[in-house]
Formats: C-alpha cells, sequence, structure tokens
C-alpha cells in the first residue's frame, strides 16, 4: 500500500506513530510520550488513544506484539505495540509534506527564515 494514500494523518495517529518509532510501548506510555515531546500541549484520552490504535492496526500502520519487557517491570494486563513498515514509511511521508508547508509559510513570510 502507498504510504501517501493516509495522509494528511490525523494528529493522534501521527503522534503514535512517533511515539513506536524507537520502541514498543503500551498505551500508557505511548500517552506519556507524547504529552512529554509535546511539552503538554497535547494529551489524548484513553479513548482517543485506544480508537487509534485499533484504527492503525486495521491499517497495518502498528501492530500488537507479544514481545516484553521482563516480568518485574511489567503488568500481564498491558498490550505492547510497534509500528510496522507501512506505519514508518506513513510517518515519513507525512513528516515530508509538514516540511512542505513549513518551506510554503516561510516563502510566504508566514514564519521568518532560519525559524
Amino acid at each position: 500500500m502507498d504510504p501517501e494514500s493516509f495522509l494528511p494523518l490525523p494528529q493522534a495517529t501521527f503522534h503514535i506513530l512517533l511515539a513506536l518509532i524507537d520502541e514498543d510501548r503500551h498505551g500508557y506510555a505511548i500517552i506519556l510520550d507524547i504529552e512529554t515531546r509535546t511539552g503538554g500541549k497535547l494529551r489524548l484520552s484513553a479513548g482517543t488513544l485506544y480508537r487509534s490504535i485499533q484504527r492503525m492496526a486495521e491499517q497495518d500502520l502498528i501492530v500488537e506484539t507479544d514481545e516484553r519487557p521482563a516480568a518485574e517491570f511489567d503488568d500481564e494486563r498491558r498490550r505492547y505495540y510497534r509500528v510496522t513498515g507501512l506505519g514508518r514509511r506513513a510517518a515519513k511521508a507525512e513528516a515530508d509534506r509538514l516540511l512542505q508547508l513549513v518551506d510554503q509559510a516561510r516563502a510566504l513570510g508566514v514564519i521568518a527564515r532560519g525559524v
């Protein structure tokens, strides 16, 4: 599937993909990663997160993984998610799309060059 067919990605989807790019995470860890990376400007509710996760799994952007941390660092109720190759390509396509928008904003003087 063409990753550009997902564009523009919903904000929650893009942030979830970014949270999973470097490591598998469970739902609450995804929420915390997004909140930390955005300086608290984006706080996903559990409902938004899990609806997004369900849709993203159906689209093959992420998968639930059976790999788990050591038992002393885990809670058996947690589900862990991993980004797929398609999910990585979709995240890159969205990042490229956003960069193009920033370049257009610079060219129009909306934001200063070098910002």
